[in-house]
């Protein structure tokens, strides 16, 4: 079973404990998915009102949250 997988069913656990420290590392890991697959995307050429519509986010909202960090994977001065 994957990392992810036992998240996902300890989220499901009916000791609070268990259940919300999951719901965290699994909040943690999306942030982290969503910060790949957004750098991947502009280095694909994509634009923030395509990366915004793919995740059915406002293009401010995908530019303010992403645009000023440093890319995921890469050093500031790639």
């Amino acid at each position: 079973m994957s990392h992810a997988t036992e998240l996902a069913a300890a989220a499901g656990s009916g000791d609070p404990r268990v259940g919300l420290r999951a719901v965290r590392a699994l909040r943690r890991l999306l942030e982290s998915l969503e910060a790949i697959q957004v750098d991947n995307a502009r280095r694909h050429g994509w634009s923030w009102q395509e990366i915004a519509d793919a995740l059915e986010i406002s293009r401010q909202g995908v530019h303010k949250k992403h645009a000023g960090r440093p890319a995921v994977g890469r050093s500031k001065e790639t």
